[in-house]
């Protein structure tokens, strides 16, 4: 933790930066990012933008799907030297469908410290407004793109009697709701597209409607569809 207006050494601190709308970041999260030896990115291009917003001019580490096996040495490195780190995904809330989980895994197999720094999250934001009982809900992220290894996720997802969350991304919006209509039937649902940006839209209907709504649309989804808890 932070002691006396400075950062502990040997620290990765994992940070929640906007889903979309750059102010949507805590004030300990900026001093954070300001004070750190380096930031953990996924895409330093993306990390770059909320960083010259907030005026933090901070050597980068690219960490991205595929390479962070290679990255941990250099991680480890840092931190024995009493250097202290921050791990940003490209946007939200770090290892919720995003890389991080193997580094924060060996680090704390070898008993480094991680600090959350808590903020936005897509996940989070979509349940406070969607409408739908979420006090136990069942999170699947993005889909699978294989048809077979879908199908069988769904249907364990409704076999949970829970309301569910997923991802859907633009490409796949085609081929994955029909096959949610058939695993769910057409229940209450909510999607909300573009959270917290300029074009933020939101829908509340039903499964059928929200196939109808999305169809014409870009970008990232949100999903939930309620349970029959």
């Amino acid at each position: 933790m932070e002691k006396d207006g400075f950062l502990s050494a040997g620290v990765l601190y994992v940070i929640a930066t906007p889903i979309g709308n750059l102010n949507d970041i805590t004030f300990r999260a900026i001093k954070i990012l300001k004070e750190v030896d380096a930031v953990i990115c996924e895409d330093t291009r993306r990390t770059l933008k909320l960083l010259n917003y907030y005026n933090i001019k901070k050597k980068m580490i690219s960490y991205f799907k595929g390479k962070e096996i290679k990255r941990v040495p250099l991680i480890e490195k840092i931190l024995n030297k009493g250097g202290s780190l921050a791990l940003v995904s490209d946007s939200g809330t770090p290892c919720i469908q995003d890389p991080g989980y193997i580094l924060i895994k060996n680090l704390r197999e070898k008993g480094y410290k991680v600090v959350p720094i808590p903020g936005p999250s897509a996940l989070t934001s979509a349940i406070s407004v969607s409408g739908i009982k979420s006090e136990e809900f069942f999170f699947m992220g993005f889909l699978p793109k294989r048809t077979s290894r879908r199908k069988k996720i769904l249907k364990k997802a409704k076999e949970t009697g829970k309301t569910c969350v997923f991802f859907i991304s633009p490409h796949e919006k085609e081929k994955v709701f029909p096959e949610l209509i058939e695993v769910f039937g057409n229940r209450k649902t909510y999607a909300g597209r573009e959270l917290t940006k300029m074009h933020e839209e939101h829908f509340y209907g039903d499964l059928k409607g929200a196939f109808e709504w999305i169809k014409d649309k870009k970008g990232e989804f949100v999903l939930i569809i309620e349970g029959d808890e």
